[in-house]
């Protein structure tokens, strides 16, 4: 089975100018965990994943210095409403691994697994043509397999 048998074909995309607000919006609406960034025409230019946002208000190696200090969980929280006035090229993974359509799917398991990946877009010359996610490939696994069995 390939991956352009079970991949999404139209996923939603972001560019680099996107505000974050407009992002964060769609994943916690949505629950999207990240979303492909193309450029005006087409081309795919990165991901924004929610760990890109999130990271930002991570506690950095300075707030551990002092060990009798406890960061300040709650006003690195604060900082949320500073981020999302960011733009997606601020934030972005700008080189992105993808895989190809005519990859098996569980090649492409590999792939994901070795990056620690759940999703990851399918471009073909550099154009988004899908997305794939590791919830995609076991349902195919498990309806070419057990459906049958299990639906009796």
């Amino acid at each position: 089975m390939l991956v352009s048998d079970i991949m999404s074909r139209s996923p939603k995309t972001v560019t680099p100018d996107t505000k974050l607000l407009e992002v964060v919006s769609l994943m916690c609406l949505f629950r999207y965990s990240g979303l492909p960034v193309e450029d005006e025409n087409g081309k795919l230019m990165g991901i924004i994943a929610e760990k890109d946002v999130l990271h930002r208000m991570f506690p950095k190696l300075e707030d551990f210095a002092d060990v009798m200090a406890t960061p300040d969980y709650d006003g690195m929280m604060s900082q949320y409403k500073d981020v999302v006035n960011l733009k997606v090229s601020d934030l972005m993974t700008p080189r992105v691994v993808t895989i190809d359509p005519d990859m098996h799917i569980l090649r492409a398991a590999t792939v994901m697994v070795r990056h620690k990946f759940r999703r990851i877009p399918v471009a073909v010359d550099g154009k988004l043509i899908g997305m794939l996610s590791l919830g995609d490939i076991h349902k195919a696994i498990f309806q070419a397999n057990l459906a049958d069995t299990i639906c009796k």
